[in-house]
């Protein structure tokens, strides 16, 4: 069987396009057979460069009449822009409708137009007719499967040829692919290591190795595959910034913004992302000079940025600096009204200054946008019980360990709001359970309720 699926430009073909320019402007004179004529057209195709393509298929009909090599590129520039009707009608009128190009055109073109039974059977018909090249005729007929996200029967034909040959790199891709897409990524990461026994120079089988691992949570394994994909490609900056990532996962906050600056230098753009990045390591670092000045660099480059504004912020809210971390919050609020986690570094600032009343306001905005966040519902707990509203306290405290049960001194705190409210018996079972987690409730209890001390509540 014929397979007519590869094109490259030679010397030859550049000298074929040339001559061909020079005859539509009219500096040239000359004739082109069919074969240059599928060159041409081939490499507008592969340029995007639809109307020429068109325009070179016309010239070569009125040259080469009915020429069905020609035609099955008319039916691919239908497919291409869309027209699958005019396709199908162009390849159903072929004589030589066993072309292997044609059929795999077809199958596309009835996959498009809904008819996935008779792709079927077309395909199957395909792989049963081929004896000695069936992993990569399996593997055409997959790309257009998988093209057209009818990955069951891609999948499908990616193990028969698998089993006709473990050795063809390029279906090994295909089939890990695959399995990444129904998230077996530990049959994903076993293809791309036989890809690599094949080929160890294969740098996109040790960053997709890379990937999977870093997917998989298992940041070591992911970090060695990203240094042998950057050994065989030092300029590989996809995987330069990976490779920064695990180190962050890794907590090698040293060492990812090393990585990092070497990434800055193998690009030219997005610098004021690989700066949010740098910024964080620093902030993991507890250094929140270094890091806040990375994120003003970021600011600076992309002055609507949420996660510079937040990430200042974050810094001076640590050192302590509430007053100055309040217009950073406030920018970053206006970028994004809806950020819930905003909302309470907005509450964090209050708190730093004193001001009460608009923290709690701030909080309740944050678990109205994000209700799930235990931390947030003791801090508006802890509010409500310092201002004596206990029946309240008590509201968002079940609130947040409903979500967390194991949130710390919630159950203490429970009871402490009880107890203030003079529900003896309800205060006793909350502090019997906060007991049971950690020893020294009582003595916690006592300090907020030394009334307690003389009562022997737990006889």
């Amino acid at each position: 069987m014929s397979r007519k699926l590869s094109f490259s430009m030679d010397e030859e073909s550049n000298d074929i396009i040339k001559r061909y320019e020079q005859f539509l402007s009219g500096t040239a004179k000359g004739y082109f057979d069919v074969e240059e004529l599928e060159n041409i057209v081939e490499y507008y195709l592969r340029s995007g460069r639809t109307k020429d393509c068109t325009k070179a298929i016309d010239f070569g009909l009125k040259l080469h009449p009915n020429n069905s090599a020609l035609k099955t590129k008319r039916a691919k520039i239908y497919l291409i822009t869309g027209d699958d009707k005019k396709a199908y009608r162009v390849l159903d009128s072929l004589a030589e409708s066993t072309d292997y190009e044609v059929l795999l055109l077809k199958i596309e073109v009835l996959l498009k137009l809904g008819r996935q039974g008779e792709a079927k059977l077309l395909s199957d018909k395909l792989v049963e007719d081929e004896s000695d090249d069936l992993d990569n005729v399996c593997l055409d007929i997959a790309y257009i499967y998988l093209g057209e996200r009818e990955f069951d029967y891609g999948f499908e034909l990616l193990e028969k040829g698998y089993k006709f040959n473990n050795k063809n790199s390029e279906l090994l891709y295909e089939l890990a692919f695959c399995y990444e897409q129904i998230d077996n990524f530990e049959q994903a990461v076993s293809i791309n290591l036989q890809i690599i026994d094949i080929d160890p120079f294969a740098n996109e089988a040790w960053f997709n190795l890379g990937q999977l691992y870093f997917a998989l949570m298992d940041f070591t394994k992911a970090l060695e595959a990203y240094e042998y994909a950057m050994a065989i490609d030092e300029n590989d900056s996809l995987t330069c910034v990976q490779k920064a990532h695990v180190h962050f996962q890794l907590n090698q906050f040293e060492e990812a913004i090393e990585t990092y600056q070497e990434y800055k230098k193998l690009t030219t753009y997005g610098y004021w992302q690989t700066d949010i990045f740098i910024a964080e390591c620093y902030e993991k670092m507890e250094k929140y000079e270094e890091s806040i000045l990375y994120y003003k660099q970021s600011l600076d480059a992309h002055p609507e940025n949420y996660d510079a504004l937040t990430g200042i912020a974050i810094c001076l809210l640590e050192q302590e600096k509430f007053a100055e971390s309040l217009p950073y919050i406030e920018q970053a609020l206006v970028l994004n009204p809806d950020a819930a986690d905003a909302w309470v570094y907005m509450a964090e600032s209050n708190i730093g200054m004193e001001d009460v009343d608009n923290a709690l306001l701030s909080y309740i905005k944050s678990i109205s946008i994000d209700p799930d966040q235990p931390d947030t519902l003791m801090a508006i707990a802890n509010i409500c019980m310092e201002k004596a509203e206990f029946e309240l306290a008590i509201k968002y405290y079940l609130a947040a360990k409903e979500q967390d049960k194991f949130i710390e001194y919630v159950n203490l705190f429970v009871a402490v709001c009880y107890f203030k409210l003079v529900n003896i018996k309800k205060s006793i079972s909350y502090l019997k359970i906060a007991i049971k987690a950690d020893k020294d409730a009582v003595t916690l209890f006592l300090e907020l309720c030394p009334e307690a001390e003389n009562l022997n509540l737990l006889k």
